[in-house]
């Protein structure tokens, strides 16, 4: 590695992974691997702060790491965890929790758009979780003494906390964790949903044609974008006045590496019919190698490189929070 410093990231392992964390995270992650000590999770205790089917967590947090590896994570390289394995995490989370303000989590943008909430008192009958989910991400963050936070530029308010939580605490009891600092990850064409191009495509929404999810059929993927929403009038333009066809375009400009107005143009004199059926077929090969990949992988490799990947990971997490008690005056 050209270049020592640590990444940490992470997905968690509810609802089904598109074609949008893959292109827009997963993807990127491939490249940093190569750059940079990095550190993938596999976050299950995020998870929980919304109602989880125990049989479906246990399947999904296994699909997300084979997810990863078949992407092309390489663990020799990277390292590959489940969340709750370290429970340094969940540690240092109550730690970081009383020195957080409350006035804080209420101004986290994410916590605003789950539960509606505007103010202090529309939010009581939410989880607790949900408020506090900031604070585990910063303990996520600094436990591994992350120096780069690899996320999309509507993220960046989550490392903003870590990095505000890590100076109280270096400044209330001593230098103990590194100051994180955001990687962001240049999103050229963001992929929005299929059924809402204001939105962007999302592994927790209602509808299933919202997304094209990573593991779909040739038939759910034809159905999917055959169903997608487009604009008034029949043209193929990539414009800011057509937001469906443009996000359409966005979709087939990085499946196949070219460019979305090359691709307007080739359909300029065709109409949508013919335009879904192109771009459906292309999504197919795109991700078919991937697919393929993924299903030759066995649950008991993936289930032996995560146990490799807290085992890797243990001593420096214990050794980091016996530090941060002994900062705080606990009797080791």
């Amino acid at each position: 590695m050209t270049d020592q410093k640590r990444i940490f990231s992470g997905v968690q392992p509810s609802g089904n992974l598109h074609i949008g964390n893959y292109l827009g995270a997963i993807k990127n992650w491939v490249k940093l691997q190569d750059e940079y000590k990095s550190v993938f999770c596999v976050g299950d205790l995020h998870a929980i702060t919304v109602p989880q089917d125990p049989q479906e967590l246990e399947k999904k947090t296994i699909e997300v790491a084979k997810i990863y590896l078949a992407a092309g994570i390489d663990p020799d390289k990277a390292t590959i965890f489940v969340q709750s394995h370290l429970p340094q995490h969940s540690e240092l989370m109550w730690i970081l929790n009383t020195i957080t303000k409350t006035g804080e989590l209420f101004k986290m943008t994410q916590f605003k758009d789950k539960t509606g909430s505007r103010d202090k008192t529309s939010g009581k009958s939410v989880p607790a979780g949900l408020l506090n989910y900031p604070v585990l991400m910063a303990a996520d963050i600094i436990l591994h003494d992350t120096d780069l936070v690899p996320v999309g530029e509507d993220q960046t308010q989550h490392v903003e906390i870590a990095r505000t939580l890590a100076k109280r605490f270096n400044n209330n009891f001593g230098d103990t964790f590194v100051i994180p600092e955001v990687h962001v990850v240049k999103e050229g064409m963001r992929i929005m949903g299929l059924d809402n191009p204001k939105n962007k495509m999302s592994k927790s929404a209602d509808s299933k044609y919202n997304k094209i999810n990573l593991l779909d059929s040739p038939d759910e993927i034809r159905e999917k974008i055959k169903k997608a929403v487009t604009d008034s009038g029949s043209e193929i333009e990539y414009s800011d006045d057509k937001p469906a066809i443009k996000n359409l375009l966005n979709i087939f400009a990085l499946v196949t590496n070219s460019q979305p107005i090359n691709i307007a143009q080739e359909f300029e004199r065709k109409g949508y019919g013919d335009f879904k059926e192109s771009l459906a077929q292309a999504v197919i090969e795109f991700i078919s190698p991937f697919q393929k990949t993924y299903h030759e992988i066995p649950d008991a490799d993936v289930k032996m490189i995560l146990e490799q990947g807290t085992e890797h990971l243990a001593p420096k997490a214990e050794q980091k929070m016996k530090e941060v008690k002994e900062k705080l005056g606990f009797v080791i």
